[in-house]
């Protein structure tokens, strides 16, 4: 049975993803020659630092800061830490926290031979990835003893501030039939230059996003799954100045997708693109090992942008996107690249330009999975439009294929939502999805109609973009504000003074075994 499709000018198709390639390989100049703060902390932390110092500060950020401090950062945190477990006989976490008492200098420590400070890094950072595997396999597992869900995959979100409370949110969505609990991360964490230590209970909006908050809702989602007799899926935000601290973490403990993308941070949150393409690929390298779905964010462009008349912009995104994630190992599967239903509910045929965009979306991309946000932008408060706005957003996911189904909610964009509105969206998808199961394998477009004119209108018009972009590079488009009709500078935002560039001896053992395992071929 084949699923409903649209004729694309395959010439078009085959020339944009060329093009995404080539505008993503020339941004890999850079980031092959810089390392990050938060990089160096991710490698710290899977050599096994963790805690906090005595006024709280996370261990990672303790010594990164140090070797910042004397200036030697540029080599990495792996060999500064591994030189002083060798010389000293300690594991890393107690250099750690010997650097945090002031108690040990890691530049002063005498240095020791290259090969026995390398082979500990090195069996070190394989011990760590090695745990990163076994938790994709046990979760793997899980999946397979419990049995999978039929897509479109219903995602709801928590979002109490206590990862306590969120665990009994995420109790009833999931007894009401939800499929993935997102944990909506605390206002404005992307924007902290260290990842919170510990369960939290006073998150702002959301809950924060920590180790042990991952490892709770984890445990009590597992626990739920065996009460329910299904898998249920945690999803968590890789995003932000601690992208690959947050992905790492998420890969020892069993979480299923991480929001993450390329230029996300850089639009909607001012970090610095710099640091954002260099830390988007060591996160993403880290997803590709654990078997992690990343969820990109181009539904966010409609925020600002007009859905009609910039399409084209989430198109050329999601060719970017997807461009990055191969560069960094990604298999198209654990791809849920973004789009949304966000077209001005008044415009005459809006229903037709959504299932245009959405089917664009699909053929596209055949092999992701795609994730599909509801109506934000001009939900109302009046529910009973709203409830009907909702209705036509699950029914355009169910035929057209859709992957992931980000559920809208009555008082979306009004209030976070309470419980009974969740169950109630739960209810629509239910019926929607069941009453409309296999219509998109039953009707098929009509060649040459409208829905397929606006596809490839979009699709050309995406086309332009990548290739002005690969013209001026992707720093200089953004600065432009050809994505979401912001602008970026190389050289503002949050968070340049944590990147730097490698010396001539740099070593960081777990990019290099990450690439190692998933075969990727490093370009000098």
């Amino acid at each position: 049975m084949s699923r409903l499709s649209i004729t694309l000018n395959r010439d078009d198709v085959a020339e944009a993803k060329k093009t995404a390639k080539t505008i993503v390989d020339d941004v890999f100049h850079f980031i092959n020659k810089h390392t990050t703060d938060t990089i160096e902390r991710t490698v710290l932390r899977y050599f096994g630092v963790d805690g906090v110092d005595a006024g709280e500060a996370p261990l990672p950020n303790v010594v990164v800061d140090h070797l910042k401090k004397k200036g030697v950062l540029d080599t990495g945190s792996a060999y500064w830490i591994s030189n002083a477990c060798v010389a000293t006989g300690k594991d890393p976490q107690t250099i750690a926290e010997a650097v945090g008492t002031n108690a040990m200098d890691l530049t002063t420590v005498p240095s020791q031979p290259l090969e026995k400070v390398y082979r500990f890094a090195e069996e070190t950072a394989n011990k760590a990835l090695d745990r990163v595997e076994s938790m994709r396999n046990t979760r793997d597992g899980l999946l397979t003893g419990l049995g999978d869900n039929r897509k479109p995959y219903k995602y709801v979100i928590v979002a109490t501030g206590n990862i306590y409370e969120d665990v009994s949110q995420a109790r009833a969505a999931s007894e009401q039939g939800a499929d993935i609990i997102a944990v909506i991360r605390s206002t404005a964490q992307s924007l902290l230059d260290y990842v919170p230590y510990g369960p939290t209970t006073e998150g702002f909006g959301g809950t924060y996003a920590t180790q042990e908050n991952f490892r709770i809702m984890r445990q009590a989602l597992d626990e739920i799954a065996v009460e329910q007799k299904r898998y249920i899926r945690l999803t968590n935000y890789a995003s932000g100045l601690c992208m690959p601290e947050i992905a790492m973490m998420a890969s020892w403990e069993g979480l299923d997708f991480l929001l993450n993308d390329s230029m996300y941070g850089i639009l909607f949150r001012d970090i610095n693109m710099k640091r954002t393409f260099v830390d988007q690929y060591f996160s993403r390298l880290i997803v590709a090992l654990s078997g992690i779905t990343i969820n990109t964010g181009e539904d966010n462009y409609l925020t600002t942008s007009d859905a009609i008349e910039k399409a084209y912009a989430v198109t050329a995104s999601q060719l970017i996107n997807e461009a990055f994630a191969k560069k960094a190992g990604m298999k198209e599967a654990y791809m849920g690249l973004g789009h949304a239903f966000e077209i001005n509910p008044d415009i005459e045929n809006g229903f037709l330009y959504e299932l245009a965009h959405a089917l664009l979306s699909r053929e596209l991309f055949p092999n992701a999975t795609l994730k599909y946000m509801p109506p934000t932008k001009f939900m109302t408060g009046n529910v009973f439009k709203g409830y009907a706005m909702n209705t036509l957003f699950n029914l355009a996911s169910v035929f057209t294929g859709q992957d992931i189904q980000l559920l809208g909610m009555l008082t979306e964009a009004i209030h976070t939502p309470y419980l009974q509105d969740r169950y109630l969206a739960i209810l629509n998808a239910n019926y929607v999805f069941n009453n409309a199961r296999i219509l998109g394998y039953e009707l098929e477009v009509k060649k040459g109609c409208f829905i397929e004119k606006r596809a490839n209108e979009v699709l050309s018009e995406a086309l332009t973009l990548l290739k002005h972009t690969e013209k001026v590079g992707l720093m200089s488009a953004i600065r432009e504000a050809h994505f979401a009709d912001i602008s970026r500078s190389e050289e503002g935002g949050k968070g340049l003074s944590g990147v730097h560039r490698k010396s001539e001896g740099y070593y960081n053992p777990v990019l290099n075994e990450l690439e190692k395992r998933l075969g990727i071929e490093v370009e000098s």
